[in-house]
């Protein structure tokens, strides 16, 4: 591939009813470059990119492709000129095959019917995942991956194309430690090969480990641009937010109280063999670290009572829990965040307030029905407890931001005082000046007394939010770390077992 590639974006504006989502915005990459793109939910980078991928067409502005000047893109146009997608949001078939996936719309076939030759199209896809080092093979079935598999696939259909330029949007939102190195290594390899990157993270310290610039985006306009030597975390943040934040972790030191969930010799259907012993106390922080399938979310899921536990029992507030059941959870004051914010924690169509209010529906109902005065109070005091931004509480959760649809999952729970809360990765894609918000709210109810379990595969959260850190193995808990003695080798070590 050529490194001659060039690609700017200038005087880019776009304006919907009431909302100027980018206002006068500039941005130019190379061949063989790595650009990062940072800026809060709202800011502007969605916008963006759809008017580089041809999805919308900006209402002023020009976009030169080696030097042959556009008014807007069509799909077609940019993938023909090179530009590839790794998006945040996964959209896999999951009905197909991995390498059907991959070259979905470009298929190999062969003979009069013009069949799918299957081994040719294995072949094609198979060097691909082998950079990757993708654990899974051209003929395994998508449904049967994982997320931080699915996020990879999506890697390697953009890669399938022969890209000159890739735009990675979130990339590592669901992959641990080692597979996010594994992919920093990759954007290294496409660098080299004269690929541009435009890299788009919330994860500021892979943005400071890779990328030769940063562009900032705010409100929809330029923020500016650090340059080799410039790009440090205290920076970005503040071109971001346009201030610093001086204390990113709240964390508080914690006194040992009486435990508030016992896990004891727990074994779950993902690791039968196993057995998962791990104690959460009173106002604590307890961080749940360990590589994608090492049985976290598994065990969480078979803790609230979704999935069934094969050996072993659940402790809460000093009583057994009624094993595989969500109602004996809730009612015991267990409350589960779950990671797919999406498609296990929010009713998207529904409205915010109705999102919060379904646990607490008995509180909120009169002779059966709910009392809509009651579900409003409610929401409002939820709005104004989390700082969650709408026009209305009355509006379909859909439309709110990845941090904002953090907040009302949070809120929906917390409305019922819950003693114990599990968080499955709470910051997920979601922006730092969300992030702060979200830590923010887990101290204050640890403050409180709340017991938090968090996963997370975010090694700098899990250091900078948790008092104690456990480590998770192949379905076991391969050690707990103190305060003290948190640093990213020790969790690592007791992560490969």
């Amino acid at each position: 591939m050529s490194s001659g590639f060039t690609i700017s974006l200038s005087g880019i504006s776009k304006a919907y009813p009431g909302v100027v989502a980018l206002d006068d915005v500039s941005l130019a990459i190379s061949g063989g470059e790595i650009v990062g793109l940072i800026g809060e939910n709202g800011a502007g980078k969605s916008t963006l990119m759809k008017v580089l991928g041809g999805s919308i067409a900006p209402d002023r502005g020009t976009i030169v492709i080696d030097g042959e000047s556009l008014s807007s893109l069509t799909p077609a146009e940019a993938m023909a000129r090179g530009i590839a997608f790794v998006h945040q949001e996964l959209n896999p078939f999951t009905n197909l095959d991995v390498a059907a996936n991959i070259l979905l719309g470009r298929e190999i076939a062969r003979g009069p019917f013009r069949a799918l030759d299957r081994r040719a199209m294995a072949r094609t896809v198979q060097p691909i995942l082998d950079m990757l080092a993708a654990p899974f093979g051209p003929d395994d079935a998508v449904a049967d991956l994982s997320l931080a598999e699915q996020q990879l696939l999506e890697i390697a259909r953009a890669l399938s194309i022969d890209a000159r330029l890739v735009i990675m949007d979130e990339p590592t939102s669901s992959l641990t430690l080692s597979e996010t190195n594994r992919l920093l290594g990759v954007v290294g390899e496409l660098k080299s090969r004269g690929v541009a990157v435009l890299f788009i993270s919330h994860r500021l310290n892979e943005i400071e480990a890779i990328a030769d610039r940063v562009t900032v985006l705010r409100d929809g306009r330029n923020a500016g641009e650090l340059l080799p030597g410039e790009i440090r975390r205290d920076r970005m943040i503040g071109m971001m937010i346009g201030r610093d934040l001086d204390r990113f972790y709240e964390k508080r030191a914690h006194g040992r109280q009486e435990p508030v969930l016992e896990i004891r010799g727990v074994a779950t259907r993902a690791f039968p063999e196993a057995r998962a012993n791990l104690t959460v106390y009173k106002g604590e922080i307890l961080g749940l670290a360990g590589l994608v399938g090492a049985g976290r979310t598994e065990l969480a899921r078979a803790a609230f009572g979704i999935d069934p536990i094969l050996h072993g029992e659940i402790i809460l507030g000093g009583a057994p829990l009624k094993p595989n059941s969500v109602v004996a959870a809730i009612k015991g004051g267990m409350c589960l965040v779950p990671e797919d914010r999406k498609g296990q924690g929010l009713h998207l169509d529904f409205s915010i307030s109705d999102n919060i209010a379904l646990p607490s529906l008995p509180r909120l109902s009169r002779a059966g029905t709910v009392v809509s005065s009651r579900e409003l109070e409610l929401a409002e005091a939820s709005r104004r407890r989390f700082g969650i931004r709408a026009t209305s509480m009355r509006n379909p959760a859909a439309e709110l931001s990845g941090g904002n649809q953090q907040k009302v999952v949070l809120a929906k729970w917390l409305a019922v005082e819950p003693r114990l809360l599990i968080v499955d990765e709470p910051t997920r894609g979601i922006d730092v000046g969300a992030k702060a918000e979200v830590y923010r709210v887990l101290q204050a109810l640890a403050d409180r007394g709340v017991g938090i379990l968090m996963i997370s595969s975010d090694m700098e959260e899990v250091i900078g939010v948790s008092n104690r850190v456990a480590v998770m193995c192949r379905g076991e808990i391969t050690g707990v770390l103190s305060s003290d003695k948190l640093t990213e080798l020790g969790i690592l070590n007791l992560a490969v077992g």
